[in-house]
């Protein structure tokens, strides 16, 4: 590639596509709700922050207070309950959710990466041995990579076959039938 820059040509010699990553491998999963995720969550933050600092200034200036101690524990309990309770549980409900997904073909493993508490990036490094289905369908569960619940899209992988063997569908069906009988004869 030869860019112009002003006046000067530039030279680029990239021998990796733009979806490689050196270290994760090769990308085959994007999140679309990556920056509404990052969003929801910062704006629950600052929020809380906003929240923590103001309620009690505010108190402090108006002069508004309570004469039962029980109403009073009643209005912080309601207001820290918010406060508190709500970036938790957007915490835990969107921190399986990969916003991109590595392969590295080599050595058969993935690089999950996510969002932790404190909205920096997480990556999860996994092989594909680790991933285990959840019998039964979870609400933000996709499959379980070691113990972590991830979260995934299937129809945004761009090459289906990628989805296939991340969830070891692309094995083939193996049924000893000898085996099958012992086990049968010892129940």
């Amino acid at each position: 590639q030869v860019a112009s820059f002003q006046g000067v040509a530039v030279r680029s010699l990239c021998t990796s596509s733009p979806h490689d990553h050196p270290e994760h491998g090769r990308l085959v999963y994007k999140g679309n709700l990556a920056k509404a995720v990052l969003g929801v969550r910062f704006f629950s933050y600052s929020t809380s922050i906003f929240n923590l600092f103001m309620v009690p200034y505010i108190m402090l200036k108006t002069g508004i207070g309570f004469e039962s101690l029980l109403i009073q524990a009643a209005f912080y309990g309601l207001i820290g309950f918010f406060t508190f309770i709500t970036p938790v549980t957007l915490h835990v409900l969107t921190k399986g959710y990969v916003i991109r997904l590595y392969y590295k073909e080599d050595m058969d493993t993935y690089t999950a990466i996510t969002y932790n508490a404190i909205l920096a990036e997480k990556a999860t490094v996994f092989h594909q041995k680790d991933v285990k289905i959840p019998d039964i369908t979870k609400m933000f569960t996709t499959f379980y990579a070691k113990t972590k619940s991830m979260l995934v899209n299937p129809t945004l992988f761009p090459n289906p076959q990628d989805y296939h063997h991340l969830m070891g569908y692309d094995k083939s069906l193996y049924f000893n039938f000898e085996e099958e009988e012992k086990e049968a004869d010892d129940r």
